[in-house]
């Protein structure tokens, strides 16, 4: 059944929009008219503009970011859905709540579809495997969960690994934001000086027989270049960034940027944490909900995010397919730290692997987050040293042929 939005005013006058389901715009009119309800806009979800453009060739263009959903929303909804479940609410009651209860736009008329194909008899993970909003571990996990029938303990899990991602998003981009607005700053200020102010104080130089320092020299043939041939230097940035960009995505270019990556000094250990927490926590979080251990591993590799480690993995799945246990084949492979595989052998040996993989979990994260906040204690100090020697380069080029000439004129 299609899912239209509405816009329209009740009968105190009171604008209202919302969300429904109905066989057709005519048909949702009827029903909003028989409730109070006087519709001014009645549209198609995802067919409204904004969404969809039709483009030269007569076919329709999507523009997925506008249906984006953020983590926070999406751990909030799956908490809220659990909640309902637990209290013994049956599914489409709990959907028609949660569409309700829902304040973000795009996330309510993706849930307002998966009501309308719950309805017709199709599985709630089959219903959210059609958006991609819902990535293959949210899917998988539920479809574990409608299995086993301890769906409303799966979506706890999913809430929590949600928020959990949530809270790591926001701290990354809260910690990134003042050194972000920093070297914006520090950007615009150097231009300034490059294209406005040094050209006007480097005149005083060329009618002068003072020779030019070399600090002075580089300044002036800087300035110059960047105030005559910025267009250039402005198409060689974008097409450098076009070809790292396409090199990136060339499965040569990007096993050769993610073994680079690991291999660095001080990111390259962090790029390994990050990895083994994420690997970890989803791991533990799909076996905990049923899901089977080849199934999970399959599932699992999507989430590294490095192509190195993704082959491992995949070594991993292939050696365990054939017998073996996890902790030998992640040993060799030279990549995860000691105590990773020492901690998954004492949990396989026991039969508490999702809970030995759940502490490796939590010690990397904590561990992410203190480097972390060390890195980015460092990164502003950093950045305001980088920002004072631009600027003393440029006042010491500048003063110094000044007090040369100075020195002659006495």
């Amino acid at each position: 059944m299609p899912v239209f939005e509405f816009k329209g005013f009740d009968g105190v006058g009171k604008a209202i929009k919302g969300v429904r389901d109905a066989d057709s715009a005519k048909g949702l009119r009827a029903l909003l008219k028989r409730e109070g309800i006087l519709a001014t806009d009645v549209k198609e979800s995802g067919k409204g503009e904004g969404n969809v453009k039709t483009g030269v060739l007569g076919k329709e263009v999507k523009f997925d970011f506008l249906q984006r959903v953020s983590a926070d929303d999406l751990g909030i909804a799956t908490r809220q859905l659990a909640t309902l479940l637990q209290a013994g609410v049956p599914m489409v009651d709990s959907l028609n709540a949660l569409i309700d209860q829902t304040e973000a736009p795009a996330l309510k008329r993706i849930l307002s579809q998966v009501r309308s194909d719950v309805n017709e008899g199709v599985s709630l993970a089959d219903a959210l495997g059609k958006h991609k909003v819902f990535d293959h571990i949210y899917v998988n996990m539920v479809r574990a969960g409608e299995t086993s029938g301890t769906l409303d303990v799966v979506l706890e899990r999913l809430a929590d690994f949600k928020e959990g991602q949530a809270r790591i998003q926001g701290e990354i981009l809260s910690a990134l934001m003042y050194p972000i607005v920093m070297v914006f700053v520090g950007v615009v200020n150097v231009g300034i000086l490059f294209t406005v102010v040094v050209p006007r104080i480097t005149r005083i130089f060329e009618n002068s027989k003072v020779a030019l320092p070399w600090k002075t020299r580089i300044l002036i043939t800087l300035s110059s270049t960047v105030r005559d041939y910025w267009w250039a230097l402005l198409i060689l940035l974008v097409l450098g960034v076009f070809l790292l960009r396409r090199w990136l995505k060339s499965p040569e270019g990007r096993a050769t940027w993610d073994r680079w990556r690991l291999q660095l000094p001080v990111a390259g250990s962090l790029t390994r944490m990050i990895a083994v927490a994420r690997f970890t926590r989803t791991l533990g979080t799909l076996l905990a909900s049923g899901v089977s251990l080849l199934t999970a591993l399959d599932i699992v590799k999507n989430v590294v995010n490095n192509t190195v480690l993704f082959g491992i993995i995949e070594t991993v799945r292939d050696a365990v397919r054939e017998g073996e246990e996890i902790a030998p084949p992640l040993k060799r492979s030279g990549q995860f730290p000691p105590m990773v595989t020492h901690m998954v052998a004492i949990g396989e040996k026991s039969g508490q692997l999702e809970q030995m993989l759940e502490r490796v979990a939590t010690a990397y994260e904590q561990r992410v987050d203190a480097r972390m906040k060390g890195l980015m204690s460092l990164l502003s100090p950093a950045l305001i040293l980088a920002m004072a020697g631009a600027v003393g380069f440029v006042v010491f080029a500048i003063l110094e042929p000044i007090l040369g000439m100075n020195n002659l004129v006495k």
